[in-house]
């Protein structure tokens, strides 16, 4: 088919045409899913362009999803999450949206708290079944938007559902409608989309659901799913687990706009913040996650990791304040009780901290050498120091650099012999056996012992 492309300003021919498949049997991508097996990643070779939005930005799903993975939270517990999040966003709103359940009491007394605050970002949406009475329950809360579970697989629609491809997409169509009859923007899930047929059911229902926008002359937002984690940023991967195909494909062929585009992924297989990203390449304006990634098993995309993907594709003109990352990081910790694992990536409490002697060495030099960025800066997270075995005398003198002080009248130098009598200390430590790492309290014990003199020549007490 020949049909002028106003992205490109060409003339593109492809002989795919739109042709819902209601098919008898479940298509379950055996070959590419054999379950008792790794599933495989094929190539087709066939490269999408990167069509990059004019506007991304993270929407939010800690509240519901993130609701999954941990104990309830409390009223005041959301409500002081949603603060931090409305803060890390900034004034422009990356963070666009938040959505949450909207079912116990806890929850709706949680949404009103929040809804009170005035804030224009995140934007408060609910997530509800695919049932009217599901519809009338958001409507109630006085929510603009909602998302429906609108499953998309075979193994959704046959092996759970008990129902056809047709009688899914007829249900699914006639909950759309009542929404917008309510007034309320849908927001379909198109659950399980990385196990779907592609171009038998997906593009088809996404082609409905953009007559029914123009129909009614509101927006109909979808969120492709990877509800399994098997989604795969490379390119020339086949449907339907290629993230640029999923996204170029529901543009190119449904005609979804980029703003009505959302990721929503899962880390079963460790993709799921290259994804997300990905999905930004190709077209889709919105990538969903979690604070600290804590979602329904292996978790979702983290807040923070988006956060800073985004800046490093778009930079800070939106004024994001990268610092409330930590103070999440804290209150997780503090008021929630959660152990963020020690290296995970920007709130794990040594994921810039060194033991390595040589990495000591480049940053007595440096500091640039080996961190990632100003941490101190943008995190309030200095660089932190993990004494061992094999932190060397680099190690130490960049211990006491960082909680003493640099020396300005002399600076400390690996050749003083206070230095050299610390590390044969700690040597001699791990020589009779020892398997944890030096504490700050026997580091100040000591440096009081070996470098008395130079802190007295300098001016510093401990």
């Amino acid at each position: 088919m020949l049909k002028f492309n106003p992205g490109y300003n060409t003339f593109d021919y492809d002989s795919y045409t739109v042709l819902f498949s209601d098919v008898e049997e479940p298509n379950l991508f055996r070959p590419l899913f054999p379950y008792h097996e790794v599933p495989r990643i094929a190539f087709n070779h066939r490269l999408v362009p990167m069509k990059m939005p004019k506007e991304i930005w993270v929407t939010d799903t800690t509240f519901r999803d993130g609701q999954q993975a941990m104990p309830p939270y409390t009223v005041k517990q959301i409500v002081d999450l949603y603060k931090m999040l409305h803060r890390l966003g900034g004034p422009q709103g990356v963070i666009r949206q938040a959505e949450f359940f909207l079912y116990s009491k806890r929850d709706q007394e949680a949404v009103h708290e929040i809804l009170s605050l005035g804030y224009r970002y995140p934007e408060v949406t609910g997530w509800v079944r695919a049932t009217k009475k599901d519809l009338e329950l958001a409507k109630e809360m006085g929510l603009k938007e909602t998302g429906i579970l609108t499953s998309a697989s075979d193994y959704h629609i046959f092996l759970k559902l008990r129902k056809t491809r047709r009688e899914a997409l007829d249900d699914y169509l006639g909950v759309v409608k009542d929404a917008l009859d309510v007034g309320i923007i849908p927001r379909c899930h198109l659950e399980d989309a990385t196990r779907a047929d592609f171009y038998g059911f997906v593009v088809p229902f996404a082609y409905e659901l953009m007559k029914l926008a123009e129909e009614s002359h509101m927006p109909i937002k979808i969120r492709v799913c990877d509800t399994l984690g098997l989604g795969v940023p490379y390119p020339g991967v086949c449907m339907p687990r290629s993230v640029p195909g999923l996204i170029y494909g529901l543009q190119y062929y449904a005609g979804v706009p980029s703003e009505w585009l959302e990721w929503h992924g899962h880390n079963d297989l460790f993709l799921v913040t290259a994804n997300a990203v990905t999905a930004w390449l190709y077209g889709c304006s919105a990538a969903n996650g979690t604070l600290l990634g804590l979602g329904e098993r292996t978790g979702n995309p983290p807040i923070e990791a988006l956060i800073v993907n985004y800046l490093q594709l778009r930079g800070n003109e939106a004024k994001v304040d990268t610092t409330v990352i930590t103070e999440i990081a804290e209150y997780f910790e503090k008021e929630l009780g959660y152990t963020i694992p020690p290296h995970q990536p920007l709130v794990g409490r040594l994921f810039n901290a060194t033991s390595a002697g040589v990495h000591a060495d480049g940053l007595l030099k440096n500091e640039e050498i080996y961190n990632v960025f100003d941490t101190e800066k943008l995190l309030r997270r200095p660089i932190q120091l993990a004494l061992t075995d094999k932190s060397g005398l680099a190690g130490i003198v960049l211990w006491v650099r960082q909680h003493v002080g640099p020396g300005e009248k002399r600076p400390l130098t690996k050749d003083h012999p206070g230095v050299r009598r610390i590390h044969e200390w700690m040597m001699e430590e791990y020589e009779k056996g020892r398997l944890t790492q030096i504490t700050d309290r026997e580091m100040t014990e000591q440096v009081r012992n070996h470098l008395a003199e130079w802190m007295d020549e300098n001016g510093y007490a401990l």
